[in-house]
């Protein structure tokens, strides 16, 4: 068995390589043919350079936000189904992105204009739709016993789902055309921002949230195995259980805000990464933030060239691909 820090450093390695690939690759082809030599080319004036133009200015920040997104909301995924220890568990199952597009939505069409730390409107009643959400389910699950009722916690997310899902559907009959016809694009998952302002407005709620990610391995390890033995070894297991289902909201929150509620991606990723890694959370978790990230370019690179011209939101591409591999997940845990 080789030590963990060698197999940190070879997953990391390896699934790093395969996002660098996709960041490579992915902004090169599109329905337009790019030549990479002209892309670079210094001696022709930018205004000029149309391969330049769509290489940096459409192209490249898409990618980058698929890769954030990616990154995101597998990383929620891990921290959901560790916590549960249900494999089932992804932010799309617990409400939380639906909480989370339900604020967007309602900052959207009400033109909510109050910003925070430089935070625009958008990402921040996203991040509190999606900490709404979760607080409410999560004072379900804990409310008539010690500790976290995972089956309460399930049912409430899957009810809050339905519940928000309403409410979103309110909110669009309330608005006028223009912004019923954007909030139904920004429903199905895009990922078409057009510029890298978006990307700057959520990098700092996805900083912090990375770094909470960072100091909750061991605890996931050991929560996995029950609250119980974690208490046991020294574990503050409310502490952590708040701490990963905060930091999980707040990336789901961030994410759900530049690019609509895309699903799967914290249900398929994990399960693909713990078969190539095992179960130790300090491989799942990076591993699965960077394939997560690798994963949605890939989505998104079939998206908008499979139909060329025409794009398809890429959250129909992952919902494709989620669907038949939720299904058959529900038969493989069945006892």
């Amino acid at each position: 068995m080789q030590p963990i820090r060698t197999r940190l450093v070879v997953t990391v390695t390896t699934f790093g390589l395969l996002l660098a690939a996709a960041l490579a690759v992915a902004p090169l082809l599109g329905s337009t043919p790019l030549s990479l030599a002209r892309v670079f080319d210094r001696t022709i004036p930018f205004s000029d350079n149309t391969d330049a133009q769509i290489f940096f200015i459409a192209r490249l920040p898409r990618v980058l936000t698929a890769a954030l997104v990616g990154a995101s909301l597998a990383a929620a995924g891990v921290l959901f189904q560790a916590l549960l220890r249900n494999p089932l568990a992804s932010p799309d199952t617990l409400g939380v992105s639906s909480g989370a597009a339900l604020g967007a939505m309602l900052a959207i069409t009400f033109h909510f204009n109050l910003s925070f730390a430089g935070v625009p409107p958008i990402p921040l009643a996203s991040f509190a739709g999606s900490l709404g959400a979760l607080a409410i389910v999560y004072a379900l699950a804990t409310a008539r016993r010690r500790g976290l009722s995972t089956t309460v916690l399930l049912l409430g997310g899957v009810t809050m789902t339905s519940f928000f899902s309403a409410l979103i559907l309110f909110t669009q009959y309330l608005a006028d055309f223009t912004d019923t016809f954007r909030s139904v694009r920004w429903l199905m998952g895009m990922l078409d921002v057009g510029g890298y302002t978006p990307i700057l407005a959520v990098l700092p709620m996805l900083a912090i949230a990375f770094c909470m990610f960072a100091t909750l391995p061991r605890a996931l390890d050991l929560i996995s195995l029950g609250a119980d033995a974690a208490a046991a070894r020294g574990v503050d297991v409310v502490r952590e259980e708040r701490l990963a289902l905060v930091s999980a909201s707040l990336a789901t929150g961030a994410a759900v805000s530049i690019s609509g509620p895309i699903t799967f991606v914290g249900l398929i990723v994990p399960h693909l990464v713990r078969l190539l890694v095992g179960s130790d959370h300090r491989l799942v978790l990076p591993a699965s933030m960077l394939f997560g990230a690798a994963f949605l370019i890939a989505c998104d690179l079939v998206a908008r060239t499979l139909f060329s011209p025409i794009e398809v939101p890429v959250g129909i591409v992952t919902a494709i691909i989620g669907g038949p591999f939720f299904l058959w997940l529900l038969v493989r845990a069945r006892p």
